[in-house]
């Protein structure tokens, strides 16, 4: 499998931008550019000019970094994803239905909760008594049981 580094000029701009707005000297900048606009207002009598400038400036910069932070969060957030993937894969016991589950509907995303969220119970129950809470306990499929029951 052939791993690459990001190749679209939009991906490594992004990139680049996300990791310079982060920056604690992208911050003072900020600020700098922000008392500067202040110790001017009153050289230009705090007019409407003046207060139209900045508005301006931040809104053009707010509305740009709004898609390339989430250029970022959506790349970060998929590469999270591939790498609980290999997870779920690799490991012994684990179930390979589990992968990819980004891909599912709500619904089913719910009803597959749902099955883990009964598994926790299960689990916090035998906590209390005594029983350990490790091991790989088969999750039940209480659609797919009613399902198979009515065929």
């Amino acid at each position: 499998m052939a791993f690459l580094r990001p190749t679209s000029q939009f991906s490594r701009f992004a990139q680049w931008t996300a990791h310079v707005a982060g920056q604690p000297a992208t911050f003072f900048l900020a600020m700098l550019v922000i008392v500067a606009w202040g110790i001017t207002g009153p050289i230009f009598k705090f007019s409407d000019t003046w207060q139209l400038v900045i508005n301006t400036s931040t809104t053009i910069v707010t509305f740009l970094m709004v898609f390339l932070i989430q250029n970022t969060q959506n790349r970060d957030s998929r590469a999270a994803q591939v790498k609980l993937d290999e997870l779920i894969r690799a490991i012994e016991g684990a179930h390979n239905a589990l992968l990819d589950l980004e891909a599912l509907d709500e619904a089913e995303l719910d009803r597959i909760r749902a099955n883990y969220t009964c598994l926790a119970e299960a689990a916090r129950k035998g906590l209390k008594i005594g029983r350990p809470d490790t091991g790989v306990p088969e999750v039940e499929d209480r659609e797919a049981d009613k399902a198979a029951a009515q065929t």
